[in-house]
């Protein structure tokens, strides 16, 4: 099927992923759940401020960047490596290669599509951060609105292509799931999810500015609190873009090769 064919066709296909969605709202209320590290972390870091600031963070700062990690963490989300795993190993991926088009794109529904769900838990999380922090937790000027829609967005483009590209090693290797665990473990170190990425000493901070973590979790959230200026917010956008492009090419093009290796047998 032609992109433009996909493109039509992609409407339909979000509203079978909300369908889907609000079929299994109880896996969704548990996968909500699982996310509450960072209220976790904003107890233990605002306890620890209270005393004094940490580097630019006192007990409201630290209150209005983890509700707003935990709000960002809601709407990027993906589990498309578990379902690629999955469906590969059990044969069932062999039902979405015979529809006129490519499974990627109705992962990628199926993810988008229950997002209406995901902003009844995200929304009421960003109004308490209002509340309780007040304008700070939201961004400030005009043009910050628009630059979190799209870091928002290439947040969730990396969580889903990294996703793409972790699952599709299934068809060159038993399981993909402990390469998924890996990947894991650095996106809690690195992404900002539990504490602020500038209070890395500066080495370890260079490194997180060039790995694609920082940008799954860690722009969108400082774009939201307002912690840049105009010329490095646009700076960082193009390092997180520049990554979603280098995943897509390197997971559309493993996806390529690894489908030819499929075969699935049943009776």
């Amino acid at each position: 099927m032609s992109l433009r064919n996909a493109a039509r066709a992609f409407p339909t296909m979000l509203r079978i992923g909300f369908s889907e969605a609000l079929a299994y709202r109880a896996e969704l209320l548990i996968w909500v759940v699982s996310t509450t590290m960072p209220l976790i972390m904003m107890a233990l870091w605002t306890a620890v401020a209270r005393d004094a600031p940490v580097g630019r963070y006192g007990t409201q700062g630290f209150v209005g960047y983890f509700l707003a990690t935990f709000v960002v963490r809601q709407l990027t989300g993906s589990w498309a490596a578990w379902q690629i795993n999955f469906e590969v190993r059990q044969g069932t991926l062999a039902m979405r290669l015979l529809r006129p088009i490519s499974p990627l794109w109705a992962y990628a529904a199926e993810n988008l599509g229950a997002m209406p769900m995901r902003l009844l838990v995200a929304v009421p999380v960003a109004l308490l951060s209002v509340a309780a922090v007040g304008r700070a937790a939201v961004p400030q000027t005009a043009w910050g609105w628009p630059v979190l829609l799209l870091a928002i967005f290439g947040g969730w483009l990396i969580t889903f292509l990294a996703n793409v590209a972790i699952g599709t090693m299934v068809f060159f290797m038993e399981s993909s799931q402990k390469l998924m665990d890996v990947w894991l473990v650095l996106f809690f170190v690195f992404s900002g999810y539990m504490y602020p990425v500038e209070l890395f000493p500066p080495v370890l901070r260079a490194v997180a500015d060039w790995l694609p973590f920082r940008y799954q979790i860690g722009l969108p959230v400082e774009v939201m609190t307002g912690a840049h200026g105009l010329a490095e917010t646009l700076g960082l956008l193009a390092r997180q873009w520049m990554w979603i492009f280098l995943l897509g090419v390197f997971s559309f093009t493993l996806w390529r090769r690894g489908v030819r290796r499929f075969a699935a047998y049943g009776g």
